[in-house]
Formats: structure tokens, C-alpha cells, sequence
């Protein structure tokens, strides 16, 4: 009879999987890409292009989420942009 609550682990680490923590990302890049364009477009977009890169390289089965976030975070620098040239500002203005 063994007992396995008395087993103990040595210089070993406890990792998660890299794809389940690649899934989160490209849903994350997506969720921030698509919030971006409401608001803080400055700043959530080029996160959002940033995970969404990563996911792709890690190999997510969420492909085509990552790539939306991809272009969420593209698009939330073109508006940006627009809003820039046309207002002469950072910030909205309504």
C-alpha cells in the first residue's frame, strides 16, 4: 500500500499548459481591441495588437479570435489617428 499525500516534490515546478494560457490571450486581445474603439484607444490598442502577437506565436486554437484582436488594435490606432488629424487632439470631443 503507497501513500500519495506523503510524496513529496523536489526541484520540480508545476506548469500550466501554454495553449490554455494562449487562448486567454487572443480572447483578451480581442476584448480590449474591441473596447478601444470607445475608449483609451491609446493605450488599448497597442495592447491588444501586443497579445494578440503572442498568442499567434504560442500557437492558440483561437486563431481567429487573435487575428480580430489583431485588427481591433490596428483599427483603434487608425481612429486614433483620424480623431488627431481632424480635432488636433488626443482626447474625444463631442
Amino acid at each position: 500500500m503507497q501513500l500519495t499525500a506523503a510524496r513529496q516534490q523536489t526541484g520540480t515546478t508545476i506548469t500550466r499548459p501554454r495553449g490554455r494560457d494562449a487562448d486567454g490571450m487572443a480572447v483578451a486581445s480581442f476584448v480590449l481591441g474591441l473596447l478601444g474603439l470607445l475608449v483609451l484607444n491609446l493605450f488599448l490598442g497597442p495592447i491588444a495588437i501586443v497579445l494578440a502577437a503572442v498568442a499567434l506565436k504560442r500557437g492558440t486554437t483561437r486563431r481567429g479570435r487573435a487575428f480580430l484582436g489583431l485588427g481591433l488594435g490596428v483599427a483603434d490606432l487608425i481612429v486614433l489617428a483620424t480623431l488627431m488629424q481632424t480635432t488636433n487632439t488626443v482626447s474625444w470631443s463631442i
